[in-house]
């Protein structure tokens, strides 16, 4: 049982880390393979390029990767934290889990260690879990990581999927932040209906109810695209309300990367303009659980997320799941400081 709200310690984001593979694809790249051209895919899309891991490099590597790019900046930043969550759809193996190969290489042997399978809505979900496990006593500070190895789990021949996905990973520490900043409310949500949308077989050759998968990552693009327009949009206004807060309050909507069209959908249902929002899928794809850290650490580095903002995190992805999370911005530590006032040796 969790303390009531009243006693609740403040708890956030303390450092943040990522990493994107050196390779850059452009769309060109897969003309010559499939019936498709550059233009059609930035079109349909907004993707230009996006980034593989080199044959050798798999999610634990590009994970580890991310948190030593957060360690660059912040070294203490892993101080007291005792537990690790991945979240991934794209594990180096199912057991031992990515987390805890992530935990050996970072210097956090003993922590506790799982992975989290959610898809894209995963690196959000493992906040709101971060938060429980601190709430409940389990944890004092958490690492949540979201990597993806996407390349190496999509037929690169399938012009449904492959024109999509990228790899890369995100870092973030959850721990205690000051009064007045940090999380304040989580929605989150699954519906095992929509499983045939967007799919990936382990075990089993099908889902219940007899619907065979394929050995790599398979989808039924309208639909997903149809149930992201609602889901964004329901769970956004619904965690708004339950945090007591309105659009207009929002400074910046931090979303999923999966297509233009649908994080545009999303920002016309909150009223609110393209411009408090950040977009960077034309340069790195769908990586899936990376792409809200990504994305959060663009704008943080470049300044555009400040200390005291009010975010809104909103993601979907397969189970089908959606998420959706609010957060007062604390930018209290090294990783969390604009780039250029790294490099100058700025205090926090």
């Amino acid at each position: 049982m969790t303390a009531p709200p009243a006693t609740r310690p403040n708890l956030g984001v303390t450092a943040l880390g990522t990493y994107v593979p050196e390779r850059v694809v452009p769309n060109s790249d897969f003309e010559a393979r499939m019936d498709t051209n550059a233009d059609w895919i930035e079109s349909r899309t907004g993707i230009r390029e996006r980034r593989f891991a080199a044959p050798e490099q798999y999610t634990s590597d590009v994970g580890v990767l991310a948190v030593r790019d957060m360690l660059a900046r912040d070294p203490g930043a892993l101080k007291d934290v005792d537990a690790v969550i991945c979240a991934t759809v794209s594990p180096d193996a199912l057991m031992p889990s990515t987390a805890a190969l992530i935990a050996m290489q970072v210097g956090l042997t003993g922590a506790a260690a799982f992975d989290l399978s959610t898809a894209c809505s995963g690196f959000v979900y493992g906040l709101s879990v971060a938060q429980g496990l601190i709430l409940a006593g389990t944890a004092r500070r958490v690492l949540v990581v979201g990597a993806e190895a996407l390349s190496k789990i999509v037929d690169q021949n399938d012009r449904n999927t492959a024109i999509l996905f990228g790899d890369g990973a995100g870092a973030a520490v959850v721990g205690p932040v000051p009064d007045g900043y940090g999380f304040q409310d989580f929605i989150m949500g699954a519906d095992g209906n929509g499983g045939s949308s967007l799919y990936l077989r382990c075990v089993a050759p099908n889902l219940p109810g007899g619907f065979a998968m394929g050995d790599s990552v398979g989808m039924n693009g309208r639909e997903v695209f149809k149930f992201a327009v609602r889901v964004l949009g329901d769970s956004g206004t619904q965690v708004l309300a339950k945090s007591g807060l309105s659009s207009a309050d929002v400074d910046w909507v931090i979303p999923h990367q999966a297509n233009v069209r649908i994080i545009e959908a999303a920002m016309e249902r909150f009223g609110l303009p393209m411009t408090k929002t950040i977009v960077n899928l034309d340069r790195y794809g769908n990586t899936s659980s990376a792409t809200v850290p990504l994305v959060l650490h663009e704008g943080v580095r470049d300044g555009r997320i400040k200390d005291g903002q009010q975010l809104l995190f909103i993601a979907f992805g397969g189970g089908l799941s959606w998420v959706a999370g609010t957060m007062k911005w604390w930018a209290g530590t090294p990783s969390l400081q604009p780039e250029q006032r790294q490099a100058a040796g700025v205090p926090g």
